[in-house]
């Protein structure tokens, strides 16, 4: 087994505590599906449920880190250098729909920058988290982005409005975490999308750099209008003709 840091590890069980009530409620939407109201309270309710839950465990142990996170926005904390970064359900939709696509993401910005991140997919029991120059791992094995040097036979993935259409093979799966998690993984080949929320993407960004990936240049003190290309190095140049103005 490779070492991981005490965050890290903090990362990750509260992650897995909160996973199990999502679990727990994705069950309960395929039943709401059928009903009138529909599940949309509810999935409101499953998201804050898990970032309450996400908080408390990272606050138990770090009670001085600041924090961002979707549901509860900006809480400055005595340690200003070192920021929790938290969606608890990133692809609410599909959630909402009983798609089994959605992940938590958490993140740990340290100084400016991002330093450790993790993508748990509860459905499908799929973890991806990576440490500054320590790699990126897949359930406990090492990973790294594909290898493919011909943009024909790529998959990559986006989300969001495209202006001009792109001539690659893509795919939207309304996740963003798990789109970046898949990139650093090689499922996909890469990944490009406009105005996205610095917790949708936080993680994914440590994740894809230390898979052996390249991004473009992100901000990581802005929390919206985001746009982000990622892939491999060997692909990187061709997908940006490609998608030269999406």
């Amino acid at each position: 087994m490779h070492s991981i840091s005490p965050n890290l590890n903090i990362m990750i069980k509260a992650s897995e505590k909160a996973s199990k009530i999502l679990i727990r409620d994705f069950g309960e939407i395929e039943k709401l599906q059928v009903s009138k109201k529909g599940p949309s309270d509810f999935v409101t309710n499953a998201d804050i449920k898990a970032e309450k839950i996400i908080i408390e465990e990272l606050k138990k142990a770090k009670p001085n880190y600041s924090i961002i996170s979707e549901e509860n926005g900006i809480e400055n904390n005595k340690d200003k250098n070192n920021t929790w970064i938290i969606d608890p359900i990133d692809g609410t939709i599909n959630f909402l729909h009983g798609i089994p696509h959605f992940a938590i993401s958490i993140a740990l910005k340290s100084n400016g920058e991002i330093i450790s991140g993790l993508i748990f997919d509860p459905i499908k029991n799929e973890m991806f988290y990576a440490e500054k120059d320590n790699g990126a791992f897949f359930n406990n094995q090492r990973i790294r982005v594909s290898k493919k040097n011909e943009i024909n036979d790529c998959l990559f993935v986006t989300g969001g409005k495209i202006k001009i259409e792109p001539e690659v093979h893509y795919r939207k799966s309304g996740c963003a975490a798990l789109d970046m998690a898949y990139v650093a993984s090689g499922r996909y080949d890469g990944y490009f999308q406009h105005n996205l929320n610095i917790w949708d993407i936080a993680a994914g960004v440590i994740l894809v750099q230390e898979a052996g990936g390249i991004l473009n240049e992100i901000d990581t003190s802005s929390k919206q209008n985001i746009t982000i290309i990622a892939s491999s190095t060997n692909i990187n140049e061709k997908l940006l003709k490609k998608i030269n103005n999406f």
